[in-house]
């Protein structure tokens, strides 16, 4: 870089963003000093007065902005940190799971702790992104992970972690009830308790990112090199990790967890030519000040009304369009030409005659539909249930069975079967193993849809829950594989811009629980996927035809399927016209499962789960994997709901999150069987 335009983009990186900030300080500031003179707020910044509103100035607007500076500066700090330690373009803390890991240890503390451990939220968010980072890099390889398996492990762990972090809530409810928004992420502030916490801290870590700054520079080089010239690589590695670490659990354990700003801000340096870490991460830190205060400012400018919006939301609406850019900017460099990263599921060891697969499918539906329609409260009560069912007498037992269990059994089990042909169908026509409802985003963009149905449309009754759930699906559908397609539909693009769209409808989603004042335990049952209020009007309505259509188009594509994954230029000697039968089929898994989400909530990972057993148990051939799959789905389901209602009765676990409980762990087992490359 010539010296001219070296401090020419000095000016501009390090004047310019520090002009921006002092701008957007004053913004925030009048924004919420809005019905205040102007006069008494800038007596405020300078005179200790009585009056309330310098109290209010003082106490409440002022470390709103200077915990918001401190936390978008850690973040960024953070990001530099996890992206030269991982050589990965994508690393941040959100991308790596280490704020959702943060975040539940936090909610474990709170809810499971003596009173004690509430208070020491800054260790417990330490030790949960420590868990959730040294996690990803296991599973993910090692010291010979892909920046495309990290991420997609980072994705499913926190999948896994907000599960059960969302268990918790609903279950806690009274001790979690004021942590929904800060769970969001929320800049609000009664006091200066959280700034005089977080300023030593930053202090020491900051002292000590300056002291890595030069070998950091040196890994740059490659480990061998480093060594070379003295370095002690993995005291320098092991550092780097907790550093990075410890700068995100501060900001998880006073403002809540906050995406993308660690992700944003090194690439918007990076973009400027900067690679060494004595500028990179100092003018990263002033940017990611920069992005938070500025995601803080539009927030109460979509909503200057009294309610909070959390600026989570209002970052992940920012970054995750910078994640779908990045993935698709470095797409050469990260996936390859083609997909550099085998993503299959592998293959078992031993074969299974396909009789006894199928025969054994249908046994596990037949003895899960028994084991729900038997159990309760009280354990299972096999024979009551059977003197029930085939009993004419007219018992307490049979209003149990017919009226309160078997229609939502029935609802589990045929949401179930669209959810598994939704996977089966997109995990055929984009030769992809990564292709669900949940990841590609359908399910997201279908609960968008509901809940616009629910509070911007209030007036409208539920009979247009799946007009909704249908629009939201197909539009955030339509985004994922317009985006995929310019890439061909690589496994690992098409997965990551799936997490990036349903952080998106994940964001919104937030938006609008907290613009509706929904209850929030009522929220997060609805949007973990709940068959609670399901039943014979949900079955009628919103699964059975939907089931009855789908299955025949379905067995007429099968044949195309098998075609397509021969690759593309086989399917086309072959006379398969590629594209139409792609976007025919898309709408097809597209449909299906946003009729399943009007019925029973966003339910991940049996879309994923189902087509993969059954594809592990019968090959290749998608005749027969449909069966199967198709029976594992609404078996699938079905346990889940009963797991839910039985674990800790008279409460109820939402079957989404028990299915997203038993599949996260299935799908990191996956990969960890996978080659690594």
């Amino acid at each position: 870089m010539k010296p001219q335009s070296y401090t020419s983009k000095a000016v501009l990186i390090f004047g310019g963003g520090a002009a921006l900030l002092l701008f957007l300080t004053c913004l925030h500031l009048f924004q919420s000093a809005q019905d205040m003179p102007l006069q008494t707020v800038w007596e405020a910044l300078w005179n200790q007065g009585d009056s309330l509103q310098h109290n209010i100035v003082q106490s409440v607007y002022l470390p709103r902005i200077v915990i918001g500076i401190i936390s978008g500066a850690a973040l960024a700090a953070a990001g530099v940190i996890f992206q030269t330690l991982t050589k990965n373009p994508l690393a941040s803390p959100s991308t790596l799971g280490v704020h959702s890991g943060a975040y539940f240890f936090v909610i474990v503390g709170t809810v499971a702790g003596p009173a004690w451990l509430s208070d020491m939220g800054f260790l417990l968010a330490f030790i949960g992104g420590t868990f959730a980072a040294a996690m990803v890099f296991v599973l993910s390889g090692g010291h010979t992970a892909t920046p495309v398996r990290m991420a997609l492990a980072g994705m499913v762990l926190t999948l896994m972690f907000t599960s059960f972090t969302s268990t918790l809530q609903i279950f806690f409810e009274y001790e979690t009830s004021g942590l929904f928004l800060w769970g969001n992420g929320t800049l609000v502030q009664q006091d200066w308790d959280g700034v005089h916490f977080s300023l030593p801290w930053i202090a020491v870590l900051f002292l000590i990112i300056i002291w890595l700054g030069r070998k950091m520079d040196v890994l740059l080089l490659g480990e061998d090199q480093a060594q070379t010239l003295g370095e002690n690589v993995r005291l320098i590695q092991v550092l780097m990790f907790f550093t990075a670490v410890g700068l995100t659990a501060l900001p998880v354990s006073v403002v809540g967890p906050i995406a993308f700003i660690g992700l944003i801000a090194p690439h918007i340096i990076r973009l400027a030519g900067y690679q060494l870490h004595g500028v990179l991460i100092p003018a990263s830190m002033l940017w990611g000040a920069n992005l938070l205060i500025g995601a803080d400012v539009l927030g109460r400018y979509l909503d200057p009304s009294l309610t909070e919006l959390p600026v989570g939301s209002i970052t992940a609406l920012i970054g995750a369009p910078w994640l779908i850019w990045l993935i698709v900017r470095h797409r050469q460099t990260i996936f390859g030409s083609k997909s550099n990263d085998s993503l299959s599921p592998g293959s078992l060891s031993f074969t299974v005659p396909y009789p006894v697969v199928v025969i054994g499918s249908i046994f596990l539906l037949i003895g899960a539909f028994f084991a729900a329609l038997s159990g309760g409260g009280d354990g299972f009560e096999f024979g009551s249930t059977w003197n029930a069912l085939f009993s004419e007498e007219s018992s307490g037992q049979r209003y149990i069975i017919f009226d309160l269990r078997l229609g939502r059994i029935l609802a589990a089990m045929f949401a179930g079967i669209l959810l598994s042909l939704s996977g089966l169908l997109f995990q055929g026509i984009l030769r992809n193993p990564l292709a669900d409802p949940s990841i590609i985003g359908v399910t997201s963009g279908a609960g968008v849809g509901v809940l616009l149905v629910m509070f911007v449309f209030s007036g409208l009754s539920a009979a247009w829950f799946p007009i909704g759930a249908i629009v939201g699906s197909f539009v955030t559908v339509g985004i994922v594989l317009l985006i995929s397609w310019k890439t061909d539909f690589q496994p690992a693009v098409l997965a990551l811009v799936g997490i990036a769209v349903s952080a998106v409808g994940s964001a919104i989603t937030q938006i609008l629980i907290t613009r509706s004042n929904m209850n929030a335990a009522s929220a997060l049952t609805w949007l973990s996927g709940s068959t609670y209020a399901s039943g014979y009007s949900e079955l009628q309505q919103f699964l059975i035809w939907p089931v009855i259509l789908l299955i025949p188009i379905t067995v007429f594509l099968l044949n195309k399927l098998n075609i397509l994954s021969l690759g593309e230029q086989t399917a086309i000697g072959l006379g398969v016209r590629t594209t139409v039968t792609r976007w025919i089929t898309a709408l097809l898994a597209t449909f299906a499962a946003s009729m399943a989400v009007a019925a029973v909530g966003t339910i991940g990972f049996i879309g994923l789960v189902a087509p993969h057993l059954a594809r592990l148990l019968t090959g290749y051939d998608h005749r027969k994997i449909m069966p199967v799959a198709l029976l594992l789905g609404a078996a699938l389901l079905i346990i889940a709901d009963m797991t839910g209602r039985m674990v800790l009765a008279p409460k109820e676990i939402p079957s989404g999150l028990v299915a997203a409980i038993i599949g996260a762990p299935f799908f990191l087992w996956l990969m960890s069987k996978t080659p690594k490359k």
